[in-house]
């Protein structure tokens, strides 16, 4: 029984400390053996249907892992986005993610997180995947960010969105036909064209 324990606390480190219940039962796992390691406090349920090693730290972008994997139909953007590109001083207080209009959104105990509902254009828009302690997550491009946070400039702040679209520019060499491409996507490429244009 303890090397099967063993293999089911290896299976977490392998996947970054967190693991949802049916991806452990694919890998072969009985419910008998989760119930058992939850008992025995080495696993604990950190979310419906997701487990996590007790005390085990996932990585410098644990919350997002753990927020994803709670919501299948989410994308991480707007500030988490930028944060996880380097592209702005701002620290995250919520996971942002994103959701279709009409989308339901999931209750999520932990961690924080604010939903924001893109059109389903702008939603499906710029999504890119990044491996994260083993778990692939969505999260927008950081051209499409950019076109994002001046979307939603009233609720992140218009400082914020410039900032970052500097940094973006100068800093990360993001090109700018793909920003003005997403910024057209997101209506707002009259916003963003007259403050590129005092930056070249």
């Amino acid at each position: 029984m303890k090397a099967k324990t063993d293999k089911i606390i290896e299976y977490f480190k392998r996947h970054g400390g967190v693991a949802r219940f049916s991806s452990i039962r694919k890998a072969g796992f009985h419910p008998d053996m989760i119930n058992k390691n939850e008992t025995e406090q080495r696993i604990e349920k950190i979310g419906k249907g997701l487990y996590g090693l007790v005390g085990d730290t996932i990585g410098s972008h644990s919350d997002y892992v753990v927020a994803s994997l709670q919501t299948s139909n989410g994308i991480i953007c707007l500030i988490s986005a930028l944060y996880f590109y380097g592209a702005t001083n701002e620290i995250p207080r919520f996971v942002d993610i994103a959701i279709s209009t009409g989308s339901r959104a999931n209750k999520i105990k932990y961690p924080p997180v604010k939903f924001y509902r893109f059109s389903p254009v702008t939603w499906k828009a710029g999504v890119e995947k990044h491996e994260i302690e083993g778990h692939k997550i969505k999260i927008y491009s950081l051209a499409k960010t950019i076109a994002d946070c001046f979307k939603f400039r009233n609720r992140i702040g218009i400082n914020v969105a410039r900032e970052a679209l500097k940094i973006a520019v100068t800093e990360k060499h993001v090109k700018l036909k793909d920003i003005m491409g997403y910024a057209k996507i997101c209506r707002v490429d009259k916003i963003v064209k007259p403050i590129l244009e005092t930056m070249l």
